[in-house]
């Protein structure tokens, strides 16, 4: 059963951003990004640990230093087969439930990943589930082991399959009739539009701004105050509204 099962979050985390290098480390609120998002998945009440996987590069030493003054699980693998770091990370630390989530959410909600982690556990027959309808930045997934172990079956080291290993559940997409996949969507009051994570300097502009005006020390924001703020204020939400998401 899966109530019985380990569920932990797993961090996708490097310094190497192809959009906006160096990222995780950008100071927010007088901290690294990486260490709100870690902040924030602490005050998940369904997760039993929460990991940061990072590369085992040089330059990535610096990720580490700031899991490490988390407090958090880590682990180190591929750069590039992401995948892998995925399925060893879960391995090491015995985990049979994998929420995925990447290092440049920093609103990422834990009230919406635990709802997320609640339903997938209720659902004995789904293989893969994802959230849908929120905005970009709370998005999240969650599968068992098995199911990423299955992924890693499928797909080969040939390099027409490099994006496969890079983006953990792009084969899932895919390939549907392979899997079982289910949705919790967002409820009326959570649906938008926004983007609330960082792939380049705009979208880290409207971050910025946000923890600016509701950010408070020893607590985390919370996101219905965000909607709230981006609903009362729109011109907030066009600092970024040009950036476009990366299609796979």
């Amino acid at each position: 059963m899966r109530t019985e099962k380990v569920t932990a979050v797993i961090v996708q985390a490097r310094m190497g951003s192809t959009r906006l290098p160096g990222k995780v480390d950008m100071e927010l609120a007088g901290k690294p990004m990486l260490s709100h998002v870690i902040e924030r998945l602490k005050r998940s009440k369904e997760t039993d640990r929460i990991i940061v996987a990072t590369s085992s590069k040089d330059h990535d030493d610096r990720v580490v230093e700031i899991a490490e003054d988390e407090g958090v699980n880590i682990y180190r693998g591929s750069e590039q087969d992401v995948l892998s770091r995925y399925i060893k990370a879960a391995e090491e630390f015995k985990v049979d439930i994998v929420v995925r989530v990447t290092a440049d959410c920093p609103l990422i909600d834990p009230i919406t990943v635990d709802k997320l982690i609640r339903k997938f556990i209720a659902s004995e027959d789904s293989d893969y589930m994802r959230l849908e309808g929120y905005p970009r930045g709370l998005e999240t997934g969650i599968c068992d082991l098995e199911t990423l172990r299955k992924v890693d079956s499928k797909v080969t080291d040939d390099p027409d399959e490099a994006l496969y290993r890079e983006h953990v559940t792009l084969y899932i997409y895919r390939h549907p009739e392979e899997f079982s996949i289910a949705f919790k969507s967002a409820p009326e009051d959570m649906k938008r539009d926004h983007r609330l994570c960082v792939d380049e300097p705009k979208d880290f502009e409207l971050i910025e701004e946000i923890y600016d005006r509701l950010y408070e020390e020893g607590t985390i924001i919370d996101i219905k105050d965000v909607l709230t703020l981006l609903d009362k204020d729109p011109g907030l939400a066009d600092i970024n509204a040009d950036v476009e998401q990366k299609r796979y």
